[in-house]
């Protein structure tokens, strides 16, 4: 049994590892984009959508539901409790790779305003965008994140 603890616990952190590496290299390429002075070839559409994509994957499935218990899937299927309930039994200790990853995409999504007011993107894009600066203020414990999506929101509505 702990052999198995062990292997999953190895597993876990290769996979985190991993995530934390993908959202280096979008922040790099955010960061690049969002640099003064960048020429027009620099801004590769789906480079663009992919951040996006990744962004709205690692706050739908990683962050929400470590910071909103509202958001979390029990995996042994058992009752249905109300949000109050959930948010009761909720500890609200975080990992370091967590905390690590929220800030990383609290700075993409930051970044992402940045690059609304330098680059015009499709409507398609811009869908994407919005939806993932509104959904922030339905979760609870995010509120980093939520003063970054209002920059997102505004940066929307100014396009």
């Amino acid at each position: 049994n702990n052999d198995t603890e062990d292997e999953e616990r190895l597993w876990r952190d290769l996979i985190m590892e991993r995530v934390t590496k993908s959202a280096d290299a979008c922040l790099t390429a955010i960061n690049i984009m969002t640099s003064p002075n960048m020429p027009k070839a620099v801004y590769i559409e789906d480079v663009i959508e992919r951040i996006i994509q990744y962004t709205k994957f690692h706050l739908q499935n990683t962050l929400y539901p470590q910071y909103d218990p509202v958001y979390r899937v029990d995996p042994h299927g058992g009752g249905v409790l109300s949000s109050k309930a959930k948010r009761a039994k909720c500890s609200t200790h975080k990992q370091r790779v967590i905390v690590m990853l929220y800030n990383k995409i609290c700075d993409i999504v930051s970044s992402l305003s940045e690059l609304l007011e330098i680059q015009l993107l499709t409507d398609t894009t811009i869908l994407q965008v919005s939806s993932m600066g509104i959904t922030p203020f339905f979760v609870e414990n995010v509120s980093e994140l939520q003063l970054c999506a209002i920059k997102l929101v505004t940066a929307v509505s100014n396009f």
